[in-house]
């Protein structure tokens, strides 16, 4: 069934309330330039119509909280609920008002920030990034800084990425003004090391990596690359995405790691998806501690306080101190588990994806890189089924599908991440939907879905041909 835009719901002249007018008019406060010339096309609907619009939307949506959603590399865990209840008791702070009467809020933010600092073994530390590519973007500028500082910008202009990585990092680095070289994967799926020595040397700046990578895979030669980047003078960036496999386990400052950046949004339990509010901490080692985003929460003989004396800080690179309900959420959820309560959330992330990995290869499907799965796995398709299909057959199955075609390695990829909170039945469930998938006839999956409120885009004519208002402006 077909779903009205607001905007084709809207009658000329219908009202769900009435502004009184009072106080001085907008032409008296603001300066005639910056007026529209004329109004804005505002939907006109009365409040019983705008009502049922958005409930009825509400109940189109898919989440955690309605159906398993095994994004791979998204870590779409079960949010508790204490934990928004939690965040609500800061709904009336202001960040403009003066440090001393936040000392609960900055003594929050202080202790998130030595919790994070202990499980990632880093020495010093910032919230104020405000989601994972954002907080790559500052990782890679305080690495860019640290070697300007040294006389080195000139000459490092390379930052090094694995073939099989999150597309931000290629991005992140590239908008950092650096050139991006490519690693390959080996054969079983971790960095080429051969590949990695060829390309090391004092013209490289960084090389990005994440542990486990997108293929769920633990870099098992870590050390061995930590080395290889002391030694030419390169720096270590550790992409956090899936910390979800191994925190209160591994640490990445013990594996040598210079910079990390945590998705709080998916590791540590606050909401995420549909554009945020995410948050991405960014932990460093002492030596690039100086260049971190001004301005750190700090604690002093009178409290704690907002640090601003920082000459060598890259600056602010987010309004006020970043998305801090987030924060407050990750707080809760790190204090509410304790040490022992997060390394066994990662241990039923890891449980749970070396369960569901070989329910689907009962089903038929293959794994090409089959080495002990963290928390998550890239499985393919037998001979003649296309990964789309199958993600739209599932979405009439009552599942939401996997990521699909990412990574860029593995053909037909479908990139499964259960997460620690499902239920084995759960994952037993998604397992037999994705062997019925394989007894459909290929019409039928071509075809798929068939009773969700829209049917099957066609996703290349809306990339290539996007329409981005809902007016047509000609």
């Amino acid at each position: 069934m077909s779903f009205p835009l607001i905007f084709e719901r809207s009658r000329k002249g219908r009202r769900g309330l009435k502004l009184v007018k009072a106080g001085p008019k907008a032409e008296d406060l603001i300066p005639k330039e910056h007026l529209r010339e004329v109004p804005p096309r505002l939907p006109e609907v009365d409040e019983l119509t705008l009502v049922r619009h958005y409930t009825g939307l509400s109940r189109r949506q898919v989440g955690v909280d309605t159906t398993f959603y095994p994004l791979g590399s998204c870590t779409m865990k079960y949010n508790p609920k204490l934990h928004e209840e939690a965040a609500r008791l800061f709904a009336d702070l202001h960040p403009y008002q003066d440090p001393k009467t936040a000392q609960g809020a900055l003594r929050l933010m202080w202790e998130l920030g030595e919790y994070l600092k202990a499980l990632t073994g880093m020495d010093a530390i910032t919230l104020e990034p405000a989601a994972g590519a954002h907080g790559e973007l500052t990782g890679i500028l305080i690495i860019r800084a640290y070697h300007e500082d040294r006389g080195e910008g000139r000459t490092r202009r390379v930052v090094l990425v694995p073939d099989s990585a999150h597309g931000s990092n290629p991005a992140t680095a590239s908008m950092a003004g650096y050139q991006v070289r490519e690693i390959p994967s080996g054969p079983e799926g971790e960095v080429d090391l051969e590949a990695l020595k060829r390309e090391l040397g004092p013209h490289v700046a960084a090389l990005m990596l994440t542990n486990p990578n997108t293929l769920g895979l633990f870099e098992r030669r870590i050390l061995e690359i930590s080395r290889l980047c002391k030694e030419a003078g390169v720096q270590l960036y550790y992409d956090g995405a899936n910390l979800n496999a191994i925190m209160g386990w591994a640490r990445p400052g013990d594996m040598g790691f210079d910079v990390v950046h945590l998705n709080l949004h998916k590791t540590f339990t606050v909401p995420h998806g549909g554009g945020g509010p995410g948050s991405g901490p960014v932990g460093v080692k002492a030596h690039l501690a100086p260049y971190l985003p001004l301005p750190l929460v700090a604690k002093g003989e009178e409290g704690f306080y907002l640090d601003f004396d920082r000459p060598k800080s890259i600056g602010r690179v987010r309004s006020f101190y970043g998305n801090f309900l987030a924060l407050v959420r990750a707080w809760a959820y790190i204090r509410t588990l304790g040490l022992e309560g997060l390394k066994k959330a990662a241990a039923l992330a890891v449980l749970n994806a070396r369960y569901l990995k070989e329910l689907l290869k009962e089903k038929g499907y293959r794994v090409p890189y089959d080495g002990p799965s963290m928390h998550e796995f890239v499985a393919q398709p037998p001979q003649g089924f296309r990964a789309l299909d199958l993600a739209k057959g599932l979405l009439e199955l009552g599942f939401h599908p996997p990521t699909v075609y990412f990574p860029l390695i593995v053909k037909e990829a479908l990139m499964v991440e259960p997460t620690e909170t499902e239920a084995k039945e759960t994952l037993e469930a998604f397992a037999e939907a994705m062997g019925e998938l394989l007894e459909k006839p290929k019409e039928w999956l071509e075809n798929a879905p068939y009773s969700t409120p829209v049917r099957r885009l066609d996703e290349v004519r809306a990339n290539k041909h996007p329409k981005l208002t809902y007016f047509d402006e000609a």
